[in-house]
């Protein structure tokens, strides 16, 4: 396997598209490093897929430019040595083999039967890469399709919902194996709705909405920023504590069956109040919002269609 190059990250500059009356890009701008495992995320219509696709030369920008390594995808001889892509896991001939739909794939490109045993080792198929790809469940073609795009070992990597369809096992070998491959150096590009599964394996989050960024952060200091100083309280006791809490000032948030959320308020003069009204608690402790919390906060307002008491049932807010 040879080394990435460390030139190999990929930049989108200024990327404007419209498609009629609607702007799909409007100023996209970010960069994915290389060594990282990048998430990109956004509602749906926030502008993902466009920027994947003109990425991949796929789309023709009204403006801006995508480069991998320095270079726009249509000047990269045997691109599949440059960046890998995964956009359509249905995208195969139903009727060839799963190793002929990597033996053709790896032919064009100038690559031999050794590297597509390589990858089918690394992807887990092994044992059903004789079968016809169209009786594979969409995680196994999930699996073969990260295989394809691991042909040409490219220094950088595209990969659109690579967590659908996956059981909990391929699920744990996905996140290890993006790991891994940004660990060599790799820019690796995610596009998810699978916080949960983002939090376990990126590094940094590019947080889009409405055609441009709204974040591009490391995902710690996001979840971090969104965890804000809210302390987490357990209570045997929830509709009083929440009543004593609101009485001091606090905001208060139902988090499960006998947990709020607190802000406004530190640990200390959440223990005054509850003292002062005589409510039993087990524990407190320092909120750590997970990465969903964060993406929700960032995307409130840059989605484009919600129903209606959707915002008042995710905050859970106690009047």
């Amino acid at each position: 396997m040879t080394a990435p190059s460390p030139s190999a990250a990929i930049a989108v500059q200024g990327l404007r598209k419209r498609y009629g009356a609607t702007a799909a890009l409007d100023g996209m701008t970010f960069t994915v490093a290389p060594g990282t495992v990048t998430g990109f995320v956004g509602p749906n219509g926030a502008g993902k897929s466009t920027t994947m696709r003109v990425i991949l030369g796929l789309d023709t920008p009204d403006e801006g430019r995508a480069l991998i390594g320095g270079v726009p995808y249509a000047r990269l001889r045997r691109p599949l040595s440059h960046v890998g892509a995964l956009l359509d896991a249905a995208a195969l001939q139903p009727g060839r083999s799963a190793r002929n739909h990597l033996l053709w794939l790896a032919h064009s490109q100038g690559l031999g039967a050794k590297r597509v045993d390589e990858v089918v080792e690394q992807s887990g198929l092994g044992a059903v890469i004789g079968r016809k790809a169209g009786g594979y469940s969409l995680g196994m073609r999930q699996r073969l399709g990260i295989a394809a795009a691991m042909l040409g070992d490219p220094p950088a990597l595209l990969l659109d919902e690579p967590f659908n369809g996956l059981d909990p096992e391929g699920i744990v070998w996905i996140r290890g194996h993006l790991k891994a491959l940004a660990a060599e150096g790799r820019a690796v590009l995610v596009s998810s709705h699978l916080m949960s599964e983002l939090e376990g394996c990126a590094d940094h989050l590019v947080v889009v909405g409405r055609g441009a960024v709204i974040a591009d952060t490391a995902v710690a200091e996001l979840i971090a920023r969104s965890s804000g100083g809210r302390v987490m309280l357990r209570t045997p006791a929830r509709a009083e504590a929440a009543a004593a809490l609101a009485g001091a000032g606090a905001t208060v948030a139902v988090t499960g069956p006998d947990t709020l959320t607190v802000d406004g308020l530190g640990s200390e003069e959440v223990v005054r109040a509850l003292n002062a009204g005589a409510v039993p608690f087990s524990e407190i402790s320092a909120h750590r919002a997970s990465l969903e919390e964060a993406y929700m906060d960032l995307t409130r307002d840059a989605v484009e269609f919600r129903a209606a008491g959707s915002e008042a049932a995710r905050s859970g807010e106690v009047a």
